[in-house]
């Protein structure tokens, strides 16, 4: 079977790969077995936890290049992105806000009118709208690069910072749909206990004084009781859909037929992919977590040491130059937790999709060959 050398037996073997099983080649003397091949980060077999873990983690330290780089570019240019628009934002109303914090060291005055608080709302909107579109493609692109670097690791290939570039960005599009689909199927559930929610607030605010305690507690029950059926259904549609971005990257597909292989590999497996990719995300947050607080308390220190020497009512510009060292170190820990929190994880993810593909679809021969072992 010939294959493609760029993408190979990840999208040849759609409906399953042919071969025999992982690691082939018949016991030897006495029952013995030759371990399975490992061209690259994990061995061509069905993967335990560890393996899994750690070819994600080898796939960090052997490809610190592209995937360090390409993210920390792509994360860089999002914080750049946001420091643009917050400066901009901030110049726009820095009158309006110099005459509110004026207005707030007045005893005895009135609170702000609409239209002077209204300029620092829209700006504040903008700023937040900028950020959250950012976010989105910038999660997506390093998704994608991580997923690419990855079917090199696999097959314990070169990777550059310019190839897996050029192979990530036709993805991005495939990896936003999916992200959208799947969070507007996971709202289907979400829906109804919303209403319930809203009914059992309603509820508990029309009933007041007049009503005992105990009737206001059922109320606010009633609506708990919505999220409380909704999680499980949310829970289990994540985890279906949890190996589309793979199948979307790995087998070039599109967001619903990518939606359509995740809930194929999941399916039988759902308990073990529920866990592991729990795990991941908890390796990444409280790595990324103690990362930033440490920084932020660096950074904390000469920021109190500075506000000491400020006056009773210093003004916007001593604020801001005061604080900048901290605004500065605490944006740094942001960029080092999106790095942690956005290439372990999705390595783990493509992990758990080329496990499903080895253990339902015999994909370890292909894979083997692709590496050029057999």
């Amino acid at each position: 079977m010939a294959h493609s050398a760029g993408w190979g037996p990840y999208g040849d073997a759609y409906g399953g790969a042919a071969g025999g099983p992982a690691g082939a080649g018949g016991p030897g003397w006495g029952g013995w077995a030759p371990p399975p091949p490992q061209p690259g980060v994990i061995p061509l077999k069905p993967l335990t936890l560890g393996e899994i873990l750690g070819g994600a983690m080898s796939t960090i330290g052997r490809y610190k290049g592209p995937v360090m780089g390409l993210a920390a570019t792509v994360f860089g240019a999002y914080t750049l992105l946001i420091g643009i628009a917050f400066v901009v934002a901030l110049s726009g109303v820095t009158d309006e806000l110099g005459e509110l914090m004026d207005l707030a060291d007045r005893p005895g005055t009135q609170e702000p009118a609409w239209h002077e608080i209204r300029p620092l709302i829209i700006a504040f909107v903008i700023v937040v709208a900028v950020a959250l579109i950012g976010y989105v493609l910038a999660v997506a692109t390093v998704q994608a690069a991580m997923l690419t670097v990855l079917q090199d690791a696999v097959l314990g290939r070169p990777a550059t910072f310019g190839s897996v570039w050029r192979r990530t960005l036709p993805r991005v599009p495939a990896l936003i749909g999916t992200s959208l689909l799947t969070g507007l199927i996971a709202m289907v559930p979400v829906l109804p206990a919303m209403i319930l929610f809203s009914i059992g607030a309603i509820g508990a605010s029309a009933s007041g004084a007049g009503d005992s305690d105990e009737a206001v507690g059922a109320y606010i029950g009633f609506g708990v009781l919505g999220f409380l059926l909704a999680f499980v259904p949310v829970v289990w549609l994540w985890v279906k859909f949890s190996l589309a971005p793979a199948a979307a990257v790995f087998e070039k597909q599109g967001p619903i037929r990518a939606m359509r292989r995740s809930s194929q590999l999941v399916r039988g497996r759902w308990w073990p992919v529920l866990g592991i990719s729990l795990l991941a995300g908890l390796i990444a947050a409280v790595t990324a977590g103690v990362i930033q607080q440490v920084l932020s308390m660096i950074g904390l220190f000469p920021a109190m040491a500075a506000a000491a020497d400020l006056g009773a009512h210093p003004g916007l510009s001593d604020l801001l130059s005061v604080f900048s060292v901290y605004i500065v170190i605490t944006m740094v820990g942001q960029l080092i937790g999106y790095l942690i929190q956005s290439t372990f994880p999705p390595l783990v993810n493509g992990l758990l999709y080329v496990d499903q593909r080895i253990r339902k679809e015999d994909l370890a021969p292909d894979l083997a060959r692709a590496a050029g072992l057999l």
